[in-house]
């Protein structure tokens, strides 16, 4: 392989990419569009839940009780209304999430010292918010009944506050979370992103490139010339490499200050890691360009091929040992997940080298091989 026949590819590539100005501004444009699409519509924060309140009972227990509910950062009250049938229109057209039953003589009964039901009506068609609804009620609601017993003690046993608490809660919890502190979904999701983006755009734009030449009919000038086929596939991708490292970087810059993700890690793991992970990704797209000879084919396939797996099998979404042992197979044949533990890894957990080597060393693995069979699979004469 001759490097001065390599340099000359990846030239006049860059040219064709430069005269194409609706095709360069789309390579730098689309990757942050998705960073910024996916990474705010991705949250996985389940806050400011609408719900709106039937109180039948009206006393000052019951408001108490509902006030619980208005006063949490978890609830958006919507108001009341006068009965169930009045309500549930506003579920069925997506506008609350919840509703909130209060019985009759809420009051008296608890006064009397009676067990009062009250009815949480809960959309259950996103069933992921629906089980964190479900756990804000009971929280909530088992605060509620912690602070009668408390007025109850203190009233007709005369206990004093640290009597009461050792009684109703011998053993409290102590939780400490680690590497996400604020608990923030932007910080896993929006640091996720980068490996998400950079596996779809940089294949895609490869993919593009290659197969325009096939439609223009430009390609022929490559099998007529005396370039190898090592030399044209080196040649062809260096120049969507140093594109989608320029986006990384750009994507990385947006992480930290757009979704405010820090970065705790080695800087220099992280850039060698983004630039295998880059050569990856481009590979791909590469192999995808040698199948099919349509543009519009090659962005569907490459689309398809990069989005769902690195949505699915990389452990963004799904734990990846929480998946069945078919899935976690995949999951560790593809470059996504060795790249979000990088990414996770680098900007949240501070780790570097002893803990993250071995998945760079993989994804080099991978850049390898998809560089080899694209090599492999590229011939430089036209089938009959």
């Amino acid at each position: 392989m001759k490097w001065s026949r390599v340099k000359t590819v990846a030239v006049k590539e860059v040219i064709e990419i430069w005269r194409d100005k609706l095709y360069l501004s789309m390579a730098f444009l689309i990757p942050v569009m998705m960073m910024v699409v996916l990474g705010f519509g991705l949250s996985m924060d389940v806050e400011k839940i609408p719900f709106v309140a039937v109180d039948y009972d009206q006393s000052q227990q019951s408001r108490d009780y509902l006030h619980r509910y208005i006063d949490s950062r978890y609830f958006d009250y919507k108001g009341s209304k006068e009965h169930e049938s009045l309500a549930e229109p506003l579920m069925v057209k997506n506008k609350i999430r919840f509703i909130l039953v209060i019985p009759p003589g809420f009051q008296e009964k608890l006064l009397a010292g009676k067990r009062v039901q009250v009815q949480p009506v809960i959309d259950g068609l996103f069933t992921y918010q629906a089980k964190v609804v479900r756990g804000y009620v009971s929280a909530i609601n088992a605060d509620y009944n912690q602070q009668l017993m408390k007025q109850w003690l203190t009233k007709k046993q005369g206990m004093n506050e640290t009597e009461i608490n050792a009684l109703l809660a011998p053993v409290t919890l102590e939780t400490r979370y680690l590497y996400n502190e604020k608990m923030s979904s932007l910080w896993s999701t929006g640091s996720g992103m980068i490996m998400l983006v950079m596996l779809m755009a940089p294949a895609v734009l490869t993919a593009l490139g290659v197969v325009r030449e096939k439609e223009s009919g430009s390609i022929f000038n490559i099998y007529a010339s005396t370039v190898s086929r090592t030399e044209f596939i080196v040649g062809k991708i260096l120049p969507y490499v140093a594109i989608s490292f320029l986006n990384l970087l750009v994507l990385s810059w947006m992480a930290l200050v757009l979704f405010g993700v820090p970065f705790k890690g080695d800087p220099v793991l992280y850039l060698v890691a983004s630039l295998l992970y880059v050569a990856c990704s481009t590979g791909i797209g590469m192999l995808v360009s040698i199948l099919v000879k349509t543009q519009a084919a090659a962005a569907l396939i490459t689309l398809l091929g990069t989005m769902i797996p690195g949505m699915m099998m990389s452990g963004l979404m799904i734990p990846v040992n929480s998946m069945e042992a078919g899935a976690k197979l995949e999951a560790h044949l593809l470059p996504a997940m060795y790249q979000l533990n990088i990414v996770w890894g680098s900007f949240l957990k501070g780790q570097g080298w002893p803990e993250l080597g071995t998945n760079v060393m993989v994804l080099a693995l991978h850049a390898v091989v998809l560089w080899s069979l694209a090599v492999w699979r590229f011939r430089k004469r036209v089938k009959a």
